[in-house]
C-alpha cells in the first residue's frame, strides 16, 4: 500500500510542506510549524522505511537505536529528538528547494548548449573550462552538475576512434567535472557543507564564511588543474587533428544570466533582511525555477504544461528522491542523537578537548572528516556529530568562522575521496570503475596535497587573518 503511485504522491505532498514549514519558520512567519514538522518528518520517515533498499533501511535502524539509547540514558531526550527531527527537517526543506532548479535547468536547451561546448574544449584549456564551468553547473544543477557534463564529456570523448587517447580524455575530463563541483562546497550559499557549517557553528554565517570559503575553492581547483597540465599523458602516437567545438564563448551567457540573477538575489536580500542565507536561498531558487520553467513553456498550452511539470515534480520526482532523502535526513538526525550522547560519556571519561593546541584541533577537521567518508561516513553525519563535542570558538581563541572553513575544507575533501559520496559514485559510473578507484586512485594523490595546503590555510585563517 506504501509503495504504490498514491504513496508517492503523498510523500511528496509530506516533503513539500516540511519545505514551506522550514521557510516559513526561517523568514518568522509562523511560529506554530515547529510543533508540526517533527510529526511530519516521522510520518516521511517510516513511509521511507517501507520503501527504500536495505543499505538505506539500516540508516533509521541506527537511528531508531540511537534514539532508544537516548531515552534510557537522559532525561530530556524528547528535546533532544525534536532538535534531531528539525535537523532532518532542515535538510528535506535544503534538498527539495534545491533539486527545483535542477529540475527546470535539465531541460534547458541553452544549458545543453554551454555544456556541450565546454566538453568540446582542446585539451590544453578543456580541464579549466571543465573545472570553471562546472562551478556555475554546480550552483544551478547540484549534483545534476556531474550527471549532465558527464554524460556530454563521454559522449565527447567515445566519438574518439583512439582507444589510448579515448581513456585518458574520459580520465581528465570527468575529473575536471568533479573537483570544479567539490571546489563549489566551501563558499556556495547552495551547498550543504555551508548550511550545515553554518548552522552547527553559532555566530557564524555564508557572508561571514565566503570569502575565505573562495580562497579554498581556488586552492582545491588550481591544485587539480596544476597537477592535470604537470602529468600530461604521453601518447604513444602522434595526437590527431582537433575538430573545433561546436558555438562560441556567447554560449555560455545564458549559464551567466542565471547565476548573476541567483547570486544578485541573494545578495540583495541578504542585507535587506535578517533572513539567514539558508532561508533566502530556500525561497529564492524555487522562485527562479518557477519563472525559468514560465519562460520555457511560453505561448499556447503553457500554462498547462508548467502545472503538469509542477505536479509531475511533487508527486514523482520528489520521491524518486527517497534514497538520498534518506541518507541525508537521517545523516542528520543520527549525527545530532548521536553528539548528544557522546558529550557526557567523554565528560565522564575525563577527556578534555579543549586542552588540545588549536590548530590541532582546527587541522583535525581538514584529516578527520575524508578519513570519516572512507568508513562510509556521510559529510552531514561527520560534521553533526563531531562540531557539538568542540569548545566554543573564544575559548579556542580564533573567530568562529576559522571552525567554518575548517570544517568545509574537510567537507570538500570528502567530496573528492569518499566512495561513498555521489560525486566520487557518479564519476564511477560514467568512467565504468569503481567509486573506489575514483576516491583512492585516481584522486589519491590530490587529497593528500590539498590536504596538506589546506591545513596551512586553515592555520593562517585562523590566527593570521
Amino acid at each position: 500500500m506504501l509503495k504504490g503511485y498514491l504513496a508517492d504522491r503523498v510523500l511528496g505532498v509530506l516533503l513539500t510542506v516540511i519545505t514551506v514549514l522550514v521557510i516559513c519558520r526561517e523568514w518568522g512567519l509562523v511560529n506554530w510549524t515547529g510543533a508540526l514538522k517533527p510529526w511530519l518528518v516521522l510520518i516521511v520517515i517510516a513511509i521511507f522505511a517501507v520503501q527504500v533498499r536495505a543499505s538505506r533501511l539500516a540508516f533509521i535502524a541506527v537511528a531508531a537505536a540511537l534514539t532508544l539509547a537516548l531515552a534510557l540514558t537522559q532525561d530530556d531526550w524528547p528535546a533532544t529528538m525534536i532538535r534531531a527531527l528539525d535537523s532532518a527537517a532542515f535538510i528535506a526543506a535544503f534538498f527539495c528547494a534545491l533539486s527545483t532548479l535542477r529540475n527546470v535547468a535539465q531541460t534547458s536547451a541553452g544549458i545543453q548548449k554551454a555544456g556541450r561546448f565546454l566538453s568540446e574544449q582542446p585539451p590544453g584549456r578543456r580541464y579549466a573550462a571543465l573545472t570553471v564551468g562546472g562551478q556555475g553547473f554546480a550552483l544551478l544543477l547540484s549534483y545534476g552538475a556531474i550527471q549532465l557534463l558527464g554524460a556530454l564529456a563521454v559522449a565527447n570523448a567515445k566519438s574518439e576512434p583512439n582507444a589510448e587517447i579515448r581513456g585518458h580524455r574520459i580520465r581528465r575530463m570527468l575529473l575536471a567535472i568533479q573537483r570544479g563541483f567539490i571546489s563549489t562546497l566551501a563558499w556556495s550559499p547552495l551547498s550543504f557543507a555551508v548550511a550545515i557549517s553554518t548552522t552547527v557553528v553559532p555566530e557564524t554565517s555564508w557572508a561571514g564564511a565566503v570569502l575565505p570559503g573562495l580562497v579554498t575553492s581556488a586552492l582545491v581547483a588550481g591544485i587539480g588543474w596544476g597537477l592535470d597540465t604537470a602529468f600530461k599523458p604521453n601518447l604513444s602516437r602522434p595526437r590527431p587533428a582537433r575538430v573545433p567545438p561546436t558555438g562560441n564563448w556567447a554560449t555560455m551567457i545564458p549559464l551567466l544570466i542565471l547565476l548573476g540573477i541567483l547570486v544578485s538575489s541573494v545578495a540583495i536580500l541578504y542585507v535587506l533582511t535578517n533572513v539567514r542565507v539558508i532561508g533566502l536561498v530556500a525561497v529564492i531558487v524555487p522562485v527562479i525555477a518557477l519563472v525559468w520553467l514560465v519562460i520555457q513553456n511560453r505561448g499556447p498550452g503553457g500554462a498547462a504544461t508548467v502545472a503538469a511539470r509542477a505536479r509531475g515534480y511533487v508527486t514523482v520526482e520528489l520521491p524518486g528522491y527517497r534514497s538520498e532523502l534518506t541518507l541525508l535526513m537521517m545523516a542528520g538526525y543520527i549525527g545530532t542523537v548521536g553528539s548528544a550522547l557522546l558529550v557526557p560519556l567523554i565528560a565522564r571519561a575525563g577527556l578534555d578537548v579543549a586542552a588540545l593546541p588549536t590548530w590541532l584541533i582546527l587541522v583535525s577537521f581538514v584529516w578527520i572528516i575524508p578519513l570519516a567518508g572512507q568508513a562510509g561516513m556521510n559529510p552531514i553525519l561527520a560534521v553533526t556529530l563531531l562540531a557539538p563535542l568542540i569548545p566554543a570558538a573564544e575559548t579556542l581563541g580564533v573567530a568562529p568562522v576559522a571552525l567554518v572553513v575548517a570544517i568545509t575544507a574537510g567537507w570538500t575533501l570528502s567530496g573528492a575521496s569518499s566512495p561513498y559520496t555521489a560525486t566520487t559514485l557518479l564519476i564511477g559510473s560514467f568512467a565504468g570503475i569503481s567509486a573506489q578507484r575514483v576516491g583512492l586512485v585516481w584522486n589519491g594523490a590530490y587529497t593528500l596535497i590539498c590536504a596538506v595546503v589546506l591545513s596551512g590555510w586553515v592555520v593562517v585563517h585562523a590566527f593570521v587573518f
